[in-house]
């Protein structure tokens, strides 16, 4: 009796998910890949057709603006396009900036981030939010009560309007760093404290050491942001000698835009060459960097 009032176990099925045919498989990894290489090659194309037609004398672009390959290769744009314009001090500016700019945001924005990762005061989430959300404030509407500002404090055609402004605010900056100090754990900073290490110690012995990736990596992405900054040295700069790169480029479009593309061409590429060098080196730093930033933490 006492056997029948025992209830068997129900019978688990278990149920085999449904495979999707190998050949709709291998259709759809075909159909993605050629929209990828599709969609890169459409991104690259500009690229390409630029790099090609900086080789090609003004009578070919002319007669065949979409033709690809120039016959013969004139390299002698290179060396017009250089000597044309005060490309030398345009480098020289735009690589003495970047260097500044990319020193001064690593060191305020991980002190920046720091305060906002590990250290609690009343209000701090909603300033952290608040600080964030000046990102997405468009640069033009600010512009006018930031040249009277630079005005006032004498850095109109300066090159300081465009360090300071880019090192103390940076939001983006403060949040990529902000996301790394979370990810590294409390115990590591709570025996240095027990040693008896400082708040400022801890940052630059423990923290900024530790996550170096993250940080060439953002000195990647800030110094490609202040190589191709073009709207606020526009505003601000006024005389050639302190000219950027990119400011410099379209001044030579003015001047020759319309009557020699060939060299137009050329000065675009030279433009592009310390910048490319980094994004090639750095690119893999770069990727990574955001995948773990958004997997850090809140």
């Amino acid at each position: 009796m006492a056997t029948s009032l025992q209830q068997r176990p129900a019978r688990i099925v278990r149920l085999s998910p449904r495979r999707r045919p190998a050949r709709s498989v291998k259709m759809s990894r075909i159909i993605l890949h050629v929209l990828l290489a599709v969609g890169g090659f459409l991104m690259v194309a500009p690229f390409l057709w630029m790099l090609l037609t900086s080789f090609k004398t003004l009578p070919q672009i002319l007669a065949n603006p979409l033709g690809l390959f120039p016959a013969p290769w004139n390299f002698a744009n290179y060396v017009d396009a250089w000597n044309a314009a005060p490309f030398g001090l345009a480098y020289w500016n735009s690589i003495y900036i970047c260097v500044l700019t990319v020193a001064g945001t690593i060191l305020t924005a991980s002190m920046a981030a720091y305060a906002f990762a590990r250290i609690e005061f009343k209000g701090s989430k909603f300033l952290f939010i608040l600080f964030l959300a000046t990102q997405m404030v468009p640069q033009q509407v600010t512009i006018v009560p930031l040249y009277m500002i630079f005005s006032k404090l004498g850095w109109v055609d300066t090159h300081l309007a465009l360090i300071i402004p880019a090192v103390l605010c940076n939001p983006f900056a403060v949040f990529l760093v902000r996301q790394f100090i979370r990810s590294l754990p409390v115990e590591l900073e709570e025996a240095a404290r027990l040693d008896g290490a400082g708040r400022w110690r801890i940052l630059f012995s423990i923290v900024m050491p530790n996550i170096k990736p993250g940080l060439a990596a953002l000195s990647i992405v800030v110094a490609l942001g202040a190589w191709n900054n073009f709207f606020l040295p526009l505003i601000v700069l006024n005389s050639e000698n302190q000219f950027t790169v990119p400011l410099l480029l379209s001044q030579f479009t003015g001047q020759y835009g319309g009557i020699n593309y060939s060299l137009v061409m050329a000065a675009s590429a030279i433009s592009i060459v310390p910048m490319l060098i980094a994004f090639l080196i750095g690119n893999r730093r770069i990727l990574n960097s955001m995948a773990m930033s958004g997997m850090g933490g809140s």
